[in-house]
């Protein structure tokens, strides 16, 4: 077992009953206040724990880590030194925080230096992303698609139960949570019989993602096997790829998704990192047919973490609309990053892989809008008595996620943005 996730620890710190941040978690990010500058801090219940700081006391000490490695407005550096460095890393600060451990609670003066209310933090873009891969993973997901617009007989493509289909997106136009998004314009077809007309999207969509972030990959060239793909994950967040379902109807074919997807796509500011998710492993879907021999592997890859979407219009109170499941997902994670680099290609620190959108077997459970108002011709019906066939301005869309496993609950916060109109 990793020390860090021991069921049974207790931190000295407070943590609310059902936080997401207990000390089994201790998630990563950036943050800023009024008076101090950008640094990694780590979420401990309702505070931040200031890891600058606590490398300047010397708590740090015996760690392969430089003050520059949290002085720093991003991750990037810190994860540069690899696996089992940062897996010290939150092992030590576990140690820190533990309450049968007296080395910093017993110091007043220095826990408050590095214990910040979460109410004072400024969150940060945690990660300087050089590139963005999507996947599109959820067999359910890829199934109603094509269901809604193809064959019903044939939904499902014939690569798709061989590859974990991707495309590289535009990581420029990745955003933290809380960034609102104006409503993308573009071509759109609203008459299949008429030409295409230049205008804001009308059907503007959320995708429920989660995303995992890499540690540096392998020279170019060289591949990442399943069996070691784990090494080269950090952690993951949340991840909502905003999508304009007219456009992307419009320009898919031949090349796949453009403007319907690159105007944003919002991450949450909580990195959790994959060691924390370890007790979480499931057995995921079956996979038929047997997959190619550079897709075998071995265990559990799969990961029982609860997702959650919300429909919040302006000014009244948020609707659940979506429950679903990352356990869902067809192709794990170890899949994903063992296709991505199986021709060669160079996996960089700091890259980020969305899961595609997640989807579950009952209606309740789809990830997107075109799914659970089934391409606008089921409204749902929202707590004020409102209805969507897809976002309208001035909703804010929230996304949550959480895993629970003996009394632990580890979770992710949420991502949420507001689309505002087109400008």
């Amino acid at each position: 077992m990793i020390a860090a996730n021991n069921p049974s620890l207790k931190s000295w710190v407070e943590v609310p009953q059902n936080s997401d941040f207990p000390i089994q978690n201790l998630p990563f990010g950036v943050f800023k206040t009024s008076s101090l500058t950008s640094r990694v801090g780590v979420r401990i219940g309702d505070h931040v724990l200031d890891l600058k700081t606590l490398h300047v006391l010397g708590y740090l000490d015996n760690q392969p880590f430089e003050l520059a490695d949290f002085e720093t407005d991003n991750l990037n550096r810190m994860m540069k030194k690899g696996k089992l460095a940062t897996r010290d890393l939150r092992n030590r600060i576990s140690q820190l925080l533990d309450a049968n451990v007296d080395e910093l609670q017993k110091n007043s003066h220095h826990a408050e230096q590095v214990l910040i209310p979460n109410r004072s933090v400024i969150m940060q873009m945690p990660v300087q992303i050089g590139d963005y891969t999507d996947f599109y993973s959820s067999k359910e997901h890829a199934t109603n698609v094509g269901i809604m617009f193809r064959d019903p007989a044939n939904a499902l493509l014939p690569n798709w139960l061989w590859i974990p289909v991707g495309y590289h997106g535009r990581a420029s136009s990745v955003i933290l949570s809380g960034q609102n998004i104006y409503r993308p314009k573009g071509q759109i077809k609203p008459n299949p019989e008429e030409n295409p007309i230049y205008a804001p999207s009308r059907m503007v969509d959320f995708e429920l993602e989660t995303a995992f972030i890499t540690y540096d990959g392998k020279p170019l060239g060289d591949s990442i096997s399943t069996a070691e793909a784990e090494d080269h994950i950090f952690g993951m967040c949340l991840f909502n790829d905003w999508s304009a379902r007219d456009i992307q109807s419009w320009e898919y074919v031949p090349l796949g998704p453009f403007l319907a997807k690159n105007f944003a796509s919002s991450i949450s500011p909580w990195i959790v990192t994959l060691d924390a998710l370890e007790p979480f492993k499931v057995e995921g879907p079956e996979q038929n047919p047997h997959v190619l021999s550079y897709l075998e592997f071995e265990g559990n890859k799969s990961y029982d973490i609860n997702l959650e979407v919300y429909i919040q219009p302006e000014d009244k109170e948020e609707s659940l609309i979506c429950e679903s499941n990352f356990k869902y997902m067809y192709w794990n994670m170890a899949q994903q990053l063992a296709h991505h680099t199986v021709n060669g290609c160079n996996i960089r620190c700091g890259d980020l892989m969305g899961s595609g959108t997640i989807s579950g077997p009952t209606p309740n459970s789809y990830g997107s809008m075109l799914e659970l108002g089934w391409k606008g011709t089921k409204p749902l019906t929202l707590n004020d008595g409102s209805e969507r066939k897809f976002i309208l301005d001035h909703d804010t869309v929230i996304m949550r996620g959480f895993s629970t496993k003996d009394n632990v609950r580890i979770g992710f916060g949420e991502v949420k943005a507001k689309i505002l109109p087109a400008k």
